[in-house]
């Protein structure tokens, strides 16, 4: 299943509709195996929208990831939480390794970043995707010194290295390694008590 009203629009929504389409033939095709056609045959609507909206399946790929940010983007916690706990519930959300966390979307996301090797928009999306989760947290922690819930550590420094954690443990989350990826939560939060924590 996807992520939780990943695809809320209404149905009339054409875009909305498409993203729906795409994420379906994926689940089942994988990237290699995925055409146009078996696109089509997952949408209600006519193939000719596929091409009216894209020029082919890589273009069409990368709108949708756009489209999966853009909902993340929209649904990131801003509550008045701490930054401690804005932080854990962010590389939670991040790294996808929430026992109610959809493994078949990682599995796609992962799959699809491995294009970025070769693909030079597919490199642009999750260079841009990965900037937008080193900022957010970033500025979480900059909060968290300001309020005195951090020690004064480098942001963007530390920024990196966390999501470097959680995308390894994205990755490892696919292959079924639950293990790894609980023993890899267990030491982020290790590092944010004993390495962020304000004493």
């Amino acid at each position: 299943m996807p992520p939780e009203a990943l695809f809320e629009e209404s149905a009339d929504d054409t875009r909305t509709a498409i993203m729906e389409a795409t994420y379906r033939a994926l689940t089942d095709y994988g990237y290699a195996d995925l055409t146009i056609q078996r696109i089509a045959d997952e949408f209600d609507k006519s193939k000719s929208l596929l091409y009216h909206h894209h020029d082919g399946k890589d273009d069409l790929l990368v709108d949708f990831l756009e489209f999966a940010l853009d909902h993340f983007e929209d649904n990131v916690p801003f509550r008045d939480d701490t930054a401690d706990e804005r932080l854990r519930t962010l590389l939670d959300a991040v790294a996808a390794t929430k026992p109610e966390a959809d493994e078949e979307f990682v599995g796609i996301l992962v799959e699809l970043r491995a294009q970025a090797v070769n693909d030079d928009d597919f490199r642009d999306h999750f260079l841009g995707s990965d900037r937008f989760f080193h900022d957010h947290i970033v500025d979480i922690i900059a909060e968290g010194i300001e309020e005195g819930t951090f020690r004064d550590v480098d942001p963007e420094q530390t920024a990196s290295f966390l999501l470097t954690l959680v995308s390894g443990a994205m990755v490892r989350n696919t292959t079924g390694n639950q293990v790894a990826v609980e023993r890899t939560r267990a030491e982020i939060r290790e590092y944010i008590d004993a390495r962020l924590l304000a004493d």
